[in-house]
């Protein structure tokens, strides 16, 4: 993400101490309603239903488009995993197990910070996450093997990644789950994260804006608090405008 791509607001100390204090809470509300959500669709996101025989499990069984699901995971592994991370383009057959149960991580990304020589910050999302299949390797571990602060585990880089691709491959097949996570004000999106080799991973993002303050109040805080780190802001004057995708259709129905 680049500088350009958020909303900028001027803030004074006062309004961003109260407007991340605000933040936080309703953060907190998104999380836990995305993890319920989450907690009830994992019945509908069985990766067996979309590997069949190529991923090991309890019932090995043919399913139905699981050749062109596998040769499609197979193809986007091949295409990322050997820059950065060094591993073999072949993938095993059958894959390892992965768990059905569903994981969202906090979308963040580096900011180039203007006016700050070679400073940049990592802004965390409170309105975007990263789905995934739960994975013992996050994607913070799978950073650290890749810039060396924790000894390269081939193993379970491979899983992580393939935990992260099985869940694009598994919308494109089953895109009625896109329809279901929309109609739960969840928009849906696939972006590459160029410091992972361009690894897809499908985003979710909640109906709530979020915005920055410039550049150099981020630097600020970021100076104080001696953590390179900042969070969005979540956007309090455009709460009451929180679109409604149901009310549209009906309108859109009857124009």
């Amino acid at each position: 993400m680049t500088n350009g791509e958020i909303m900028r607001k001027d803030l004074d100390n006062q309004q961003f101490m109260n407007m991340r204090e605000s933040t936080q809470r309703i953060s907190n509300v998104l999380d836990k309603r995305l993890k319920g959500h989450l907690a009830v669709l994992r019945s509908l996101f069985i990766p067996r239903k979309l590997l069949g025989t190529y991923i090991k499990s309890a019932l090995m069984e043919e399913v139905s488009g699981s050749d062109k699901a596998f040769a499609e995971l197979q193809e986007k592994y091949a295409a990322i995993c050997e820059k950065p991370f060094g591993l073999s383009r072949k993938l095993p057959i059958p894959i390892p197990p992965i768990s059905n149960i569903l994981e969202a991580t906090p979308f963040k990304y580096s900011l180039n910070l203007e006016g700050s020589q070679n400073k940049t910050a990592t802004i965390t999302c409170p309105t975007r996450w990263i789905l995934s299949y739960q994975s013992e390797c996050n994607l913070d571990r799978l950073r650290a093997m890749i810039a060396g602060v924790e000894s390269r585990q081939e193993d379970d880089m491979r899983i992580a990644i393939l935990h992260h691709l099985a869940v694009v491959v598994f919308l494109k097949k089953f895109a009625e789950l896109n329809r279901l996570l929309e109609d739960l004000r969840y928009s849906v999106e696939v972006n590459e994260l160029a410091d992972l080799g361009g690894l897809p991973v499908v985003i979710l993002n909640a109906p709530v804006a979020t915005f920055l303050p410039p550049d150099d109040f981020i630097t600020q805080i970021t100076q104080l608090s001696g953590i390179p780190a900042f969070q969005e802001i979540i956007d309090l004057d455009v709460m009451g405008k929180l679109p409604d995708p149901l009310k549209s259709l009906i309108t859109g129905a009857i124009e």
